[in-house]
């Protein structure tokens, strides 16, 4: 009908696993478990950082503001995967669509621009130790994380306003579980100015994050090969250690998502779904392990 092709479907239609959606209801215990191991992970170490007042230090607020990211995005996205899993519901309204994927974007920026600012903090930690506590103190990290919020709320916040605005093609099937901008861009007819939009985000945030993380770790390796003994190197590499392996464990899928996108490689749809469950779901679950498990404090 005429209205159908000016204002976006009443409904969208989820996908589950391709080759597993006509019995998906096995994959709800694992959902469930995941988004249970997260809470409890980032919930405790919540606690534990908020309750103690030893902690309550730049590194430690820094790891606050992971837990809280990590926390919102697992439950961001739990809601719709346990409707396409336990029930089979795979219709969701444009509306809640939108607000999901507003959260999910949000939050997803929040923990990037978060893992910038730890990359920071380790860059100053390493390269000029004898200046950190005037550097980073309680008060900038206050204000560190309070522009991390403003900037993943503020560039997200238009999204779904003008997605509400554009038309749709007929067909309105998604291709995960959850709700993703880009996604849902497929399903609509684009001008060059929400391209354009789109565009600007990608860069204007991850993008820009991971090229800052990369050039703050090229100066510590510069300043780490300065040093003479073999056993500072390692010394001090190892109190990057975990930080790394959050930077591998959040960008990796994302950059081979990306790659395969660009490249239109022929890649298996179940392959395309692992990697978005890999890049959503793996780091609030295993963040708390890789970071936190290695403090003796906490």
């Amino acid at each position: 009908s005429a209205n159908s092709s000016i204002f976006p479907p009443l409904t969208f239609l989820l996908r589950g696993i391709p080759g597993l959606e006509h019995n998906p209801h096995w994959l709800a215990a694992p959902v469930c478990a995941l988004y249970l191991l997260s809470a409890l992970g980032n919930g405790t170490v919540l606690f534990i950082i908020l309750t103690e007042p030893s902690l309550h230090t730049p590194m430690y607020l820094l790891l606050l503001m992971l837990a809280m990211a990590d926390l919102g995005l697992s439950t961001s996205i739990l809601p719709t995967m346990l409707g396409v899993f336990l029930s089979s519901s795979r219709e969701v309204s444009s509306d809640a669509c939108f607000s999901q994927l507003f959260f999910i974007h949000a939050f997803s920026i929040m923990e990037s621009s978060v893992i910038l600012a730890m990359a920071f903090d380790r860059f100053v930690a390493i390269c000029y130790p004898l200046r950190y506590n005037s550097i980073l103190t309680n008060a900038r990290v206050l204000q560190i994380s309070l522009a991390i919020a403003v900037r993943s709320i503020a560039l997200h916040f238009p999204l779904p306003f003008l997605l509400q605005r554009l038309p749709y093609h007929q067909t309105s099937v998604l291709s995960h579980s959850y709700c993703l901008y880009p996604d849902v861009m497929k399903l609509a007819h684009v001008g060059s100015r929400e391209s354009t939009y789109a565009l600007f985000l990608v860069l204007s945030t991850m993008g820009l994050d991971l090229v800052l993380i990369v050039l703050s770790y090229a100066w510590i390796l510069r300043s780490v090969l300065g040093l003479v003994l073999m056993k500072e190197h390692v010394r001090v590499l190892s109190t990057c250690l975990s930080h790394i392996s959050v930077v591998l464990l959040f960008y990796t899928p994302m950059l081979a998502l990306s790659l395969i996108s660009h490249l239109g490689l022929p890649i298996p749809a179940i392959v395309h779904s692992f990697l978005s469950f890999l890049h959503f779901l793996a780091p609030p679950v295993l963040n708390p392990m890789l970071y936190y498990m290695r403090m003796k404090e906490i």
